[in-house]
């Protein structure tokens, strides 16, 4: 039976770090008091994968992981060491490289592929040159270049006929064979090839969908393929003519176009992706296909390793990735749930400030982005971030209206990178409007402006209609809300649509209007507004607005003055009414910045005034560094605050960042449409500044006003984090001080060796002298790794003080200094204790108290004990350690 996590240690996995490598700090983590290890996708990913979520094959363990023996290994020395395991999956989409043999399959024989069914692809488009065919855009120039400048060739390796492109191969198709036999039978004389050209010709053309004729097809293809082999093994000439007729195909142009044509897939710019591509991605990589699993082979046959694991004890849990891009969670998870009934099931699913996860889930939880955004929101200063964003308008000339910005590059996504996915909703809505006759003059372009506006006008990732289900609850309040609230928004913002086609597509989202097209209609549209959220919040407007940018992380919105103690409080306890078990965390493989980086960026909340004049200080200081009007004083202003919150910054890392962040945001150039000009400016900038004495002078000034402050924010949110309801998760190496910025930068190797060391050096020191180590820049987090190892240690000793029968009660504070607090009890035998604002507080708390419980308490850092049955003075529990974890002595 499968044991729920009482915390979970993420480990990114790849071939610089091995399951070898996992296993040998198994004992680390377990002394540090972990109970689960958290294991990035792990099944056959593609060569070189750095993170495993671009799977070829679910059914064997990574081979540059160490492959099955060494993944047992792994699972052993953690059972050994009385450690669990949780597995991040990945059911959604799958890498198109080579080695995906589905994959190839599908673009050998297009639909008549055995593996059609499991992929999303559209094989009759509204495009008609695309129709039974797969949409490659590989090439780095238009097709007809390409072609001319003999890039494309037609290749042989061994018994295996390709085109080949620069490093790509695809397979040919088994029809087109026929070209090349046909002339190497004239040249060899060849009656055997004559009868296999002709063979290969006769072979249905790959558009049937029908099972047996799929089936028959494979057999006989498979059948002359081994025959071909057998023909020229036996007779040499026969291989060389056949060798021979691929080389005058390639001298041909005209020749080679017309067999590049016979071919499945169509090859094309790598631009055309943006408009024309005819299957369902991941968001808008090209690379990462999207899976049909809520098909029941198609589950089965992608989850029957995890579902083996599960039901062996090797797994206790797992982590579903990007939930929101499957067609149906819901009942996702329902045979999720029927497959392994015991395991612990978390969803990385995004929720949007207000969003609650769906009750029916049959889940624990999510992977705790949501908590992340409170427990962040908590520490910022309200009165000093109203300020701030005077500063921010005034010195960048940005808009401060962050829903705007939002909707306007949600609008531009789907103008760009999304274009593909908004036609293919376009043509299913001018097929249903055809089948109307109120509806059937709407034109093409009206339909697909409504469309976009909608989606750019959606609150939330996405709703949860189920169009398809004839006999369960199709659609909740919740969903028609939102619906309702973004053809409003949609209404007002394009008042040149007529109204009653945002009408028409408001009935048929919320399913008052029927039929076969409407349903695949409402769920496509679902599948879409994720992708639209994700690239135009996620990755567009979260590097434009950057107000205080440790609030720009995913689910959040940043524009909202931060958190109340109350507002936090409310938060934990639905936490603990409704998903007890959730998932907990400061830092993730995608967080835009590390726990500690926002720690630290949350104290400037508390000094607007300074921080406005120290912009004013760098501004002037490295005007001599720009070049002309770049960098933009948008980019100029997150290259300050990343400097403050990651100090120290080498100019190699902070160049890497902000030319990602400059990409990201879009605004003077991107990955697709690059300005050198921009970006040679942007870089200059960055190494001018960071080598000139007197900017690195006028930095480090405010880095030594918020560095302790933000390591007491630090040390706050860590033990919220571990006590608050739901399992706290570790992300690799964060035990420490950790500065790091978006991926990669967050993918840094990490130092066991010396995090060993730490840990085996904290039962000799004191809880003061670790204390006193909180203000040295030096230290490498011991205070944060003894707040990580006591309050798991706890937690491992006495599970049932944090898990769903501990109650969530808040304890409020007395005194002038009581709106700095933040405190609770967990049950009745755990009473938690934290500062916020920590530079207003100044490490002072005159006269502020906490009304303790009655009996006697002992603090898990210091271990002095303290009574309760009155107001506890705060200036005695933080007298030795600046947050408090306080136990009832039995």
């Amino acid at each position: 039976m499968s044991r729920t996590p009482t915390s979970t240690y993420r480990l990114q996995l790849h071939a610089g770090f091995t399951f070898d490598d996992a296993e040998r700090v198994a004992d680390y983590l377990a002394q540090l008091g972990i109970s689960h290890i958290y294991a990035s996708p792990y099944m056959q990913a593609a060569p070189g994968s750095t993170h495993g979520y671009d799977i070829v094959d679910h059914q064997r363990v990574n081979a540059e992981l160490g492959g099955e023996e060494a993944h047992q290994r792994f699972c052993s020395r953690l059972g050994e060491r009385g450690l669990g395991q949780v597995l991040d999956i990945v059911p959604n989409h799958m890498s198109l490289v080579p080695e995906n043999r589905y994959w190839w399959d599908v673009l050998e024989n297009a639909a008549s592929s055995r593996y059609a069914a499991y992929f999303d692809i559209d094989w009759n488009p509204a495009e008609l040159r695309l129709r039974d065919k797969v949409l490659v855009p590989i090439l780095g120039d238009q097709y007809g270049r390409v072609l001319s400048s003999g890039d494309l060739r037609v290749v042989r390796q061994d018994d295996r006929f390709l085109v080949q492109y620069a490093d790509h191969v695809l397979p040919v198709a088994p029809r087109s064979m026929s070209v090349i036999l046909s002339r190497a039978a004239d040249l060899a004389s060849s009656d055997t090839l004559h009868f296999l050209s002709e063979s290969y010709a006769r072979l249905p053309a790959p558009d049937s969908v029908e099972r047996s004729v799929i089936l028959t097809r494979h057999r006989d293809k498979t059948v002359l393929a081994t025959l071909l082999l057998r023909t020229w093994r036996e007779d040499h000439r026969v291989e060389q003519s056949i060798d021979r007729a691929i080389a005058e195909l390639n001298s041909n142009i005209d020749a080679l176009d017309n067999f590049l044509n016979l071919q499945n897939y169509r090859l094309a710019y790598w631009r055309t992706a943006d408009q024309e591509l005819g299957y369902r991605r991941f968001f808008d990589v090209n690379t990462l296909v999207g899976l049909r699993v809520e098909r029941e082979h198609v589950f089965t046959e992608t989850h029957s390793l995890i579902a083996k694991w599960l039901k062996e004890g090797v797994l206790d849990g797992i982590r579903v990735d990007h939930p929101d891009g499957l067609r149906d969670p819901f009942h996702y998870f329902e045979r999720l749930r029927k497959t392994a009934p015991d395991a612990w099931i978390v969803a990385e699913k995004i929720l949007e400030p207000g969003e609650h996860l769906r009750d029916p889930w049959p889940i624990q939880g999510t992977t705790g982005y949501d908590f992340l955004n409170q427990a962040n929101g908590v520490l910022i200063d309200p009165d000093g971030l109203t300020e701030i964003t005077k500063i921010y308008a005034d010195f960048t000339g940005e808009s401060t209206d962050y829903a705007t910005i939002c909707h306007e590059k949600k609008l531009s996504v789907m103008q760009e990178g999304l274009g593909s996915d908004v036609n293919r909703l376009t043509s299913l809505f001018v097929e249903i409007c055809e089948g109307n006759r109120d509806r059937r003059d709407y034109t093409r372009t009206e339909i697909r402006r409504a469309i976009r506006e909608v989606a750019a006008c959606f609150p939330v990732y996405r709703t949860y209609v189920d169009a398809e289900c004839l006999n369960c609850v199709q659609i909740t309040e919740e969903d028609e809300r939102e619906i309702y609230k973004a053809v409003a928004g949609a209404k007002i913002s394009r008042q040149d649509v007529e109204p009653g086609l945002f009408d028409f597509l408001a009935d048929v989202l919320c399913l008052r209007s029927r039929g076969k097209l409407e349903a695949e209609f409402v769920m496509r549209f679902q599948q879409f507004t994720g992708p639209v959220m994700a690239k135009g919040v996620e990755d567009t407007a979260l590097y434009c607005y950057n107000r205080l940018t440790g609030l720009n992380e995913v689910g959040s919105d940043p524009s909202r003055p931060g958190v109340s103690v109350d507002e936090f409080h409310t938060f934990c306890a639905d936490t603990h009414r409704n998903r007890p078990l959730t998932m907990v965390t400061l830092s993730t493989h995608d967080t835009k910045r590390s726990a500690d980086v926002r720690a630290r960026i949350a104290v400037l909340s508390e000094m607007a005034v300074r921080w406005r004049s120290a912009l004013r200080r760098f501004s002037r200081t490295n005007a001599q560094f720009r070049s002309g009007e770049f960098p933009d004083r948008n980019a100029e202003y997150l290259y300050y605050q990343t400097l403050i919150g990651a100090w120290p910054l080498t100019p190699d890392r902070a160049a890497a960042y902000m030319l990602k962040a400059a990409r990201e945001s879009k605004q003077h150039t991107s990955w697709t449409a690059g300005n050198a000009e921009y970006e040679a400016a942007l870089q200059s900038f960055i190494h001018g500044t960071l080598q000139h004495e007197p900017f690195l002078q006028a930095a480090q000034e405010i880095v030594d006003r918020v560095m302790a402050p933000g390591r007491i924010n630090s040390l706050a949110q860590t033990l919220l984090k571990h006590t608050a309801p739901g399992v706290p998760d570790q992300y690799q190496g964060t035990e420490l001080w950790d500065l790091s910025l978006v991926d990669p930068d967050n993918r840094r190797p990490v130092d066991y060796d010396r995090r060993r060391a730490l840990l085996a050096e904290l039962p000799n020191l004191s809880c003061t002298d670790i204390a006193a180590k909180i203000p040295d820049p030096g230290d490498d987090g011991l205070p944060k790794l003894f707040t990580i190892h006591r309050s798991l240690t706890l937690r491992r000793k006495h599970p049932e003080w944090f898990g769903p029968d501990a109650t969530y009660t808040p304890l409020a504070a007395q005194g002038p200094k009581a709106a700095n607090i933040i405190s609770f009890l967990r049950g009745e035998n755990v009473t938690v204790i934290v500062p916020r604002l920590p530079l207003t507080a100044n490490g002072n708390w005159p006269n502020t108290t906490v009304c303790l419980p009655e009996g006697s308490w002992k603090s898990a850092f210091s271990e002095e004990t303290f009574t309760g049955g009155g107001q506890l003075k705060l200036q005695a529990v933080f007298d030795s350690f600046p947050v408090a974890l306080l136990t009832r002595e039995s």
